[in-house]
């Protein structure tokens, strides 16, 4: 019995071994083509190149508002789409163009907001995440933030 299962494993395995086909020949030449465009298209990204990415605002009174615009270009060979922008404090609000398509060559602006909360230097980051090769860029705001003027006693 144990020899009837040998041989009927043996004559198996030579079976599926010996059934191989040539699969380089049953390749598309033409499906390599457009494949190899298709992947050749796929390293194409948006990239977000701001005029400058980091502002101060100099010696503000604390508690005032203050707000700053940074201008941006899509430098990129593909279409820039932000998908979200988050500031390292609730005391700083980021604001950007949403579910919009910016093409090659366009411009955009961000409009960074803060409220002049804290204590003398403060240094605040805004984080943006796009489409882009990076995923992420950072902004950074500064400010001198003058403490309340003493009540006299």
């Amino acid at each position: 019995m144990k020899k009837g299962i040998l041989v009927v494993a043996a004559i198996g395995a030579i079976f599926f071994t010996s059934c191989k086909d040539d699969a380089s020949s049953k390749v598309n030449a033409a499906n390599v083509e457009t494949a190899a465009e298709r992947d050749a298209q796929a390293v194409y990204y948006p990239e977000m190149t701001f005029e400058e990415s980091e502002f101060d605002f100099g010696t503000i009174a604390k508690g005032t508002n203050v707000e700053h615009v940074f201008k941006f270009t899509n430098t990129g060979k593909a279409p820039l789409v932000i998908t979200n922008a988050s500031s390292s404090c609730g005391c700083t609000v980021p604001s950007y163009p949403r579910n919009t398509s910016i093409a090659p060559g366009e411009t955009g602006e961000m409009t960074v907001k803060f409220n002049g909360s804290g204590q003398g230097q403060v240094t605040k980051t805004v984080t943006v995440s796009a489409n882009t090769e990076a995923a992420t860029e950072k902004l950074t705001i500064k400010a001198f933030v003058e403490a309340d003027a003493e009540p006299s006693v």
